[in-house]
């Protein structure tokens, strides 16, 4: 999806913000390393060249955490996401000594749901099982594919046979985990995406994630595309195509890309959609963060070398901003109308602190043409409002 980012007229003064109450907080951790950085990836990954410096990069997680207490301070948890780069690149034992260490320093619900990425490049049994001894509950596992050419042209570092091991061992060792997959892959028919689909069903994932591979700027994909990518039109037959079969399947397409069974739904990323708030630690994280009368983002030093460094001086935040009240509402429905069942409109309120009459005329304006559904319990995007998303967004800059 294209990212749009709002730009608030030069000089304009924002509107002082009154929160009542704190947003539901979730805590990210980054994990910067990679076996190899794949092609398509824009995400804050670096090759990891010799051994991860697991010892010194989990006490610099545990001060960078300390550093962000008075920010939090009180607040209930309740989700983590170990994300990456691989964060299945660390030991269970250091995952173990992490949790513990972030048990020790904030109210963590015992209901939380704590996720791990993993790559099946990268995970043997062993290593499954001591995750999820560590008290890690919920694994995503980046599969992309079952076919061993369109790995790869991806650029993964597994082949079709570690990818259907891996699966096989999460659905072992773990009651909920997720499979990433993705379509429109260079050379793919749409024959060839079902067929990843069913593969990834025979192994009754709770939760998949199917996403279009895109050209995102800064990848090695940005500047040397593929030349055999399918046009437009294929891609979005596979999307129907896909849809299609999971819901025959019993799968909940509950967000954009992401399809659950009843009680599956991944709660982290709905915080995320619900406009909650994210405390990021580790390299290049990001933070959002509601305080009384303001919204404040933050970003950690990106490269590995620097966090370490930066972090041991107790200054692990490269930048911080507050969030201006006119970009607020966008913020908000970039995030609440990739849902299909979109978003109370109390819930506008709630996050943005200002009242939904703000954003009424362009609302209605997308009713009118078919993109919103609007009601006293929700606003959610149609199926043509979930399609040309953009196009609804455009609408609220």
């Amino acid at each position: 999806m294209t990212r749009i980012i709002p730009i608030a007229a030069a000089g304009q003064v924002a509107a002082p913000l009154e929160f009542r109450v704190s947003p539901p907080l979730s805590l990210y951790v980054h994990v910067p390393w990679c076996v190899r950085k794949c092609p398509y990836c824009d995400f804050n990954s670096h090759e990891a060249r010799g051994e991860v410096p697991q010892a010194d990069y989990v006490a610099a997680l545990v001060k960078d955490l300390e550093s962000a207490l008075p920010l939090i301070w009180g607040r209930p948890v309740v989700s983590i996401f170990f994300g990456g780069g691989t964060p299945s690149l660390l030991a269970p034992e250091a995952i173990d000594h992490l949790l513990a260490a972030i048990r020790a320093r904030v109210p963590l619900q015992p209901e939380a749901e704590i996720t791990l990425e993993a790559n099946p490049g990268t995970v043997e049994a062993g290593r499954f099982k001591g995750f999820r001894n560590a008290g890690v509950n919920r694994l995503s596992l980046g599969i992309q594919s079952f076919n061993d050419r369109h790995l790869t042209a991806l650029g993964r570092i597994h082949g079709g046979r570690e990818a259907r091991a891996a699966a096989a061992l999460a659905a072992e060792h773990f009651d909920t985990f997720n499979l990433d997959l993705m379509y429109g892959l260079p050379g793919q028919s749409q024959e060839e995406a079902l067929a990843d689909v069913d593969t990834a069903l025979q192994f009754a994932p709770p939760h998949l994630s199917c996403y279009q591979l895109t050209l995102e700027p800064n990848t090695r994909f940005a500047f040397e595309p593929p030349t055999d990518l399918p046009e437009g039109d294929a891609c979005a037959d596979m999307q129907d195509a896909i849809e299609t079969r999971l819901a025959a399947a019993g799968y909940d397409n509950y967000e954009t890309s992401a399809f659950a069974r009843p009680g599956h739904r991944c709660r982290h990323n709905l915080n995320y959609w619900h406009f909650g708030d994210y405390l990021g630690i580790g390299a290049g994280a990001h933070s959002k963060l509601t305080l009384h009368d303001r919204v404040l983002r933050q970003m950690r030093w990106k490269h590995p070398n620097a966090y370490l460094e930066k972090t041991s001086q107790d200054t692990p935040v490269q930048e911080s901003h507050e969030v201006g009240a006119d970009a607020l509402p966008f913020e908000f429905l970039m995030n609440a109308l990739r849902l299909r069942d979109g978003f109370p409109p109390a819930l506008f309120e709630a996050r943005t602190a200002q009242p939904l009459a703000n954003i009424l005329e362009p609302l209605r304006a997308a009713e009118a043409d078919g993109l919103l559904e609007m009601g006293p319990e929700r606003i959610a995007p149609t199926h043509q409002g979930r399609r040309f998303l953009n196009m609804l967004l455009e609408r609220f800059l």
